[in-house]
């Protein structure tokens, strides 16, 4: 990915506050998230790390409103998430879900398009300027040359690009991604985390649901262990995570180094731990 074009920041990237507060969420008779209270920094880039099934993604679900708590509230610059308007939502927070899926036949530049759609009214039809920003936003996502591809003929990888471009377009200050490297080979993961840092670095607010805890420690400036739909342990990564924490997440024993490069820790030595894990 190319450089973050202005365009993509400006007038999008005031302070915005995101907090859940006595937050409970589950699935049918399933609860798996129980009283948890987060504020999410703003301006910064946070990490939601931990085992499969600890409740990440149901969590970042209910930042974002996609999935109504059954006790609790989230809420936005202060108010009840659940009681703003939709389209005032989309214009402060966007959200790219694991899940994502779109109709056949669309291209990459009409998926993209679709990030306007909170900014178009009766009185603000498409003008040059959406037009440049989804440019803009190809662009930041090497995406330019295959603007007109249709998506179900992409890689993967591709398509996960093209629905970051998307999420970038909306251009909120406020930004949820729920794995968003999942599908990506080593170079693009890269890619995408050091966009990330640009679009923090501009003065969005970033949470990502990530699974290589190295990845988060090495990217992430706030970091969120879960275990068992409870947030364990919160904090600048270097502070957080140690030897003990990892055991107590995934059941594994390990040895932190340090990168030479970030300064971040490295987990390094994985070996499965002969200690029960809880739960």
């Amino acid at each position: 990915m190319t450089s973050l074009p202005t365009l993509l920041t400006d007038g999008s990237c005031a302070a915005v506050r995101l907090e859940a507060r006595g937050l409970s969420m589950g699935y049918a008779h399933s609860q798996v998230i129980e009283h948890l209270d987060l504020l999410i920094p703003p301006g910064q880039v946070t990490a939601i790390v931990g085992p499969n099934g600890c409740g990440k993604s149901t969590l970042l679900a209910g930042l974002s409103r996609l999935h109504k708590p059954s006790a609790g509230a989230v809420l936005l610059d202060g108010k009840a998430i659940a009681s703003l308007p939709s389209r005032e939502v989309a214009r402060r927070l966007a959200l790219l879900p694991q899940d994502a899926s779109a109709p056949d036949g669309l291209s990459v530049a009409e998926l993209i398009r679709f990030g306007r759609q909170p900014h178009q009214s009766l009185l603000r039809q498409w003008s040059e300027q959406d037009q440049a920003i989804v440019d803009a936003a190809l662009a930041a996502a090497d995406l330019l040359e295959l603007a007109e591809r249709p998506l179900e003929s992409m890689s993967g990888g591709q398509r996960q690009r093209a629905w970051i471009a998307m999420a970038i377009a909306q251009a909120t200050p406020l930004l949820l991604l729920d794995e968003p490297t999942s599908a990506l080979d080593l170079g693009h993961q890269i890619e995408v985390f050091e966009l990330i840092r640009q679009l923090a670095a501009a003065g969005k607010t970033i949470v990502m649901v990530v699974h290589d805890l190295s990845s988060a420690c090495r990217y992430a400036d706030h970091l969120v262990a879960m275990h068992q739909g409870q947030i364990i342990a919160q904090g600048a990564p270097s502070d957080v995570v140690t030897a003990e924490l990892v055991e107590r997440l995934y059941g594994v024993r390990c040895v932190l180094l340090q990168d030479p490069l970030s300064a971040t820790p490295i987990i390094a030595g994985i070996q499965r731990s002969t200690r029960p894990t809880e739960g």
